[in-house]
Order: C-alpha cells, then sequence, then structure tokens
C-alpha cells in the first residue's frame, strides 16, 4: 500500500501514448479518403452496381488493399525526407523520369479536378435545377474561396465533417434496400470478370487509387512536422501513420462498397442501368422515396466540394515540388498550381456532352497514369540515398513494384480490347 501511495505522489513518470492520443494522428488519412469517395467514384460505382450488381464488390475490396500499402508507402517519404513525392522526385530521381512523371500526375490532377467540380455541378442540379455549367462556375467559386480563406487545421476539420456526412447518408440509404448480404460477401472478395466489364473495372480502379492522392498524402503528413522533432519521433509516427492509414481506407473501402451496394439492390435488381447520376436520383425518388433522393444529392454535393478541395491542394503540391517548394497557400507556385488545375477543368467541362461519360474517362486516365507514380514513388522509398535505413526492404519493394505492375497490366489488357 505504502508503494503504491508512493507512485500516486510521484510526477515524474514517463510520457506513454495513450489510448485517445491516436486521434492526434487521424486526420491526413481522411483527408485523402476523400479523394477516393468522390463523384467519379460515384459515376464508376453506380455503373458497377447497375449493370453487374455485386459481381464488382471485389475489384473496390482489391484496390483498397493496394491504396493502404501505396499510401501507408509514400506517407513514410514525407515523415523520413520531409519532402512530397514532387519535390523528392525533382531532387532525387533522374531528370529523364522523375520531372515527366510529375508533370503527367499535375495532368491526371486536372482530369481529377474535372469530375470533382462536374460531381458538384451535377448535384446542383438535382437540388437547384441549376445547369450543369452554371453549376461548375459556382462550384469551382466555392472552393477557391474556401482554399484560400481557411487555414490547413480548419480544412481539415470540415473535410473530416463532410466525410462523416456521407459515410451517415449511405448508412441511411443501406436500411431503405434489400441486399443480399452472402452474395454481397462472396463478391467482395472472389473476383470475377463479366464480359464488358472492363472499362467499368478499371473506372473502379482508377477512382479508388489515385495518383493525386498519393501526391498529396506525402504533403500533408508533414502538417505534424514529424521529421523535425528526431529519429525516435520518426519511428513513433511511423508506428501510429499506418494506423491512421488504415482507418482511413477501411473508411473509404466502406463508403464505396455501399454506393455499389446500394446501386445493385435498387438498380440492378430491377434491371435499370445507371447511365448518368441524376438519373440514378430520380429512380431512387420513386423506390426509395423523396428523403432519399434528397440526400443522394446533398452526399453529392458535399463529395464533390470536399473532393475538389483535396484534388487542388494535390494541385498546388505537384506544381510547387516541381520548382522544390512545398505546399503553402500563399506561396505564388501553389496558387498558380490550384486555379491552373481547376481552371482548366473547369474549363473542359463546358465542352463536356455526356456529364457521366466525362466522369468515368476521367477514372480511366487516372488509371492509366497510376503505374508511372506508383514505379517513381517505390524507386525512392526503396533508396537508401534517399530514406536512409528507413528504406523499403527488397521483399516490400517487389510487393509494391508488383501492384504497379497490376495495374500495367489492366491497362495493356484494357487496350488490347479496344482494338480488338
Amino acid at each position: 500500500m505504502k508503494n503504491i501511495l508512493r507512485e500516486l505522489k510521484r510526477t515524474d513518470h514517463p510520457r506513454v501514448m495513450g489510448a485517445f492520443d491516436i486521434f492526434k494522428y487521424i486526420g491526413p488519412g481522411l483527408l485523402v479518403t476523400v479523394g477516393f469517395i468522390d463523384p467519379g467514384n460515384w459515376a464508376s460505382n453506380f455503373a458497377a452496381g447497375s449493370e453487374f450488381g455485386y459481381t464488382l464488390l471485389w475489384v473496390v475490396t482489391l484496390s483498397t488493399i493496394m491504396l493502404i500499402a501505396l499510401q501507408h508507402n509514400v506517407a513514410h517519404l514525407g515523415i523520413v525526407t520531409g519532402l512530397c513525392l514532387s519535390e523528392a522526385a525533382v531532387k532525387y530521381a533522374p531528370r529523364w523520369f522523375g520531372k515527366p512523371v510529375v508533370v503527367t500526375a499535375f495532368l491526371a490532377s486536372i482530369s481529377t479536378s474535372l469530375a470533382e467540380i462536374l460531381g458538384g455541378a451535377i448535384a446542383l442540379q438535382m437540388l437547384f435545377g441549376i445547369p450543369i455549367p452554371t453549376g461548375a462556375v459556382l462550384t469551382t467559386a466555392a472552393v477557391l474561396i474556401m482554399l484560400f480563406t481557411n487555414s490547413y487545421q480548419k480544412m481539415e476539420r470540415a473535410i473530416i465533417g463532410f466525410v462523416s456526412m456521407i459515410g451517415l447518408s449511405f448508412i441511411y440509404e443501406l436500411f431503405l434496400v434489400d441486399i443480399d448480404w452472402p452474395v454481397a460477401l462472396q463478391s467482395a472478395f472472389v473476383p470475377s470478370v463479366p464480359e464488358g466489364a472492363l472499362l467499368v473495372i478499371m473506372s473502379v480502379l482508377g477512382a479508388v487509387v489515385m495518383p493525386h492522392n498519393l501526391f498529396l498524402h506525402s504533403e500533408i503528413v508533414q502538417s505534424r512536422e514529424i521529421h523535425l522533432k528526431g529519429d525516435e519521433r520518426i519511428r513513433h509516427m511511423l508506428k501510429y501513420e499506418f494506423i491512421d492509414t488504415l482507418f482511413s481506407m477501411l473508411v473509404g473501402w466502406a463508403i464505396n462498397s455501399a454506393m455499389i451496394l446500394l446501386s445493385a439492390s435498387a438498380f440492378f435488381s430491377h434491371g435499370q442501368h445507371v447511365e448518368e447520376l441524376a438519373q440514378a436520383q430520380s429512380m431512387l425518388q420513386p423506390l426509395l422515396g423523396n428523403n432519399a433522393a434528397n440526400i443522394f444529392a446533398i452526399a453529392l454535393l458535399l463529395a464533390g466540394i470536399s473532393s475538389t478541395i483535396t484534388s487542388g491542394m494535390a494541385a498546388g503540391s505537384i506544381f510547387s515540388g516541381l520548382f522544390g517548394e512545398s505546399y503553402n497557400v500563399k506561396d505564388t507556385h501553389s496558387i498558380v498550381g490550384i486555379v491552373l488545375s481547376l481552371g482548366i477543368a473547369l474549363l473542359l467541362i463546358f465542352f463536356i456532352g455526356d456529364p457521366f461519360k466525362g466522369l468515368l474517362i476521367s477514372q480511366m486516365v487516372l488509371s492509366v497514369q497510376l503505374p508511372f507514380t506508383v514505379f517513381l514513388q517505390v524507386s525512392l522509398t526503396s533508396s537508401k540515398r534517399v530514406m536512409g535505413k528507413y528504406a523499403n526492404r527488397p521483399l516490400n519493394s517487389a510487393f509494391l513494384y508488383s501492384l504497379a505492375a497490376i495495374v500495367t497490366a489492366l491497362n495493356v489488357w484494357l487496350l488490347v480490347e479496344s482494338l480488338m
């Protein structure tokens, strides 16, 4: 008893990671998560569910496993080096390889921004009848105001709130439909490729594993400035970053899977194919009621705005990294990157005849660029010159390179299929 009382009087106990301290590390992962529950994902997932039922749920599972590995790996780069992927590529990669990949990643960010802005515009059309071009301008203007007037911490909290609201919206929607859970669970883990499904598979893959998110994660994980606090702190952060990434990516997996489940149960089972997101909302109304249709549109608007914010941040990070600078919304290079990406995307929307097809193609573009970014990333994180003792082990490098090879093989398959 005396020993216990003596211990209670002590005030010099060593600091140990508490159960609630993990919440200090939750943030960067969820900020990245919004990128793969964006309107492009909505288009891909609703197309997958309405055309093929539960069959393509496995693509979301496979994509999420790939995403966890890749996002965790690129976060290591940011934590250890204090550089984002774009900066590290310019500094360490051969000039013939590093800069061209970064430039193509910036072009991919434009494709991403196009999908995000378009999704927000489609949601405004659903809710208020605003024409797509006008809605696109309003969405872009709102995002630019938020990007240039809010601090990073406020932005992080706002987007985490958006993700939570989107997730709750789909939980509500799932309670309104009948789901064949045994078939759904089997489809989530057993691969199957129905005839004519390859384009949709590539769209789902490109919508989940997105190049700009790899660049963004390596940047925003540095908001904790762990690389400035010593070797022990780096090891500590590497451990808890994985928990952040795993939790956040599983949230994204659940929301993406919910989209396919909803689409399969509400549309595929009734023989209806979704060719537009507005069509999906109008078909939900007689099936599930006005509340479900309105919640669908509101969630899409939240997804469009929040994902446009993160795609703008990614574009700013990629562009400023080309000049050896980190992302700073008050710096000229970051500002130019944001404005170029969102501005060009907005301009392209005025020339798109079929918004839904535009969403699908934009996601396929991301899938085509993805292997280049992954090969660049893994070459950097496997280099002792870049990462020192934190470089990937040979087995880990082989696994990560195999992920890039899988995406490359799917791209080649799609090209062959389109030429036949």
